[in-house]
């Protein structure tokens, strides 16, 4: 619980210093998050979009993302991972930097995809991976099933925000549409896309949530070989792409929060 100082107070009474009272930028986020040219990066590295954001606000980050995460995997973090419940209270905003994922083709299931780590015996997870590695980008030009339908992914998206308010609901949530790739795991198709815009693009306009476009922030550099050799993940300058936009959104967020704040008060 918040005492209003420097110091807070556990559930079970005990105390948790927080002398750096700057607000938390919390962001829910697949690999596009922490992702560079090169590879993945710490959740510190000073170039990836959040710490741009964060640095330009003066808040903290609390990033909380995993490779192949969805909208159904960021309800899960929110209602799962204690480090997501101790962020809420001190957050400035929160962003859903998830959904991409879900629009790109998953013609195998995603559960065979997620449970391949713990087959057994080694040689045998080999074996299945090699399968599925070699399948997945040649079932991918069909372009469907996509990992997660528009409508459940918007479901998901709809309990996160709606736990939030709950809680806090002076809280502003921002949102993204799917980013671009050419990443030939895909089958360099992502039809998934438009469907899952149109689906988020009215779950925007029904609760007012803001949106972050990334595919018009990143696509010149996803396309250019500045970008990950991968097809999928950015380069620097997509980092800062998004980052100025997500900067301009959560200020919009933050006034429309304020101003109901005021109408209600």
């Amino acid at each position: 619980m918040l005492d209003g100082g420097a110091v807070d107070r556990t559930l079970d009474g005990g105390a948790v210093d927080r002398t750096d009272g700057a607000p938390v930028l919390l962001v829910l986020a697949d690999s596009l998050s922490y992702y560079g040219p090169k590879g993945g990066l710490p959740a510190d590295h000073p170039r990836i979009w959040p710490n741009l954001v964060a640095r330009e606000l003066g808040w903290r980050v609390e990033l909380v993302a995993r490779i192949g995460w969805t909208s159904r995997d960021a309800w899960w973090a929110l209602t799962q991972d204690p480090r997501v419940w101790a962020s809420v209270p001190h957050a400035g905003a929160v962003v859903f930097a998830v959904g991409g994922m879900d629009s790109l083709p998953s013609p195998l299931p995603t559960a065979l995809r997620e449970q391949l780590r713990y087959i057994r015996p080694p040689v045998l997870r080999r074996i299945v991976r090699s399968g599925y590695q070699w399948l997945q980008p040649r079932l991918s030009k069909l372009g469907r099933p996509v990992a997660l339908p528009p409508r459940l992914s918007v479901e998901y998206l709809e309990s996160c925000r709606d736990a939030l308010a709950a809680i806090r609901p002076d809280l502003p949530v921002i949102g993204t549409y799917p980013s671009v790739h050419r990443c030939d795991a895909y089958g360099q198709v992502h039809s998934g896309r438009e469907p899952a815009v149109r689906a988020l693009e009215a779950w925007s306009t029904e609760k007012h949530v803001p949106m972050v476009d990334l595919a018009a922030a990143v696509r010149e550099n996803i396309f250019s070989d500045r970008a990950n050799p991968d097809g999928i993940h950015w380069g620097w300058e997509a980092h800062e792409e998004v980052a100025a936009a997500m900067i301009a959104a959560v200020e919009i967020a933050r006034r429309s929060a304020a101003r109901d704040e005021l109408e209600i008060g």
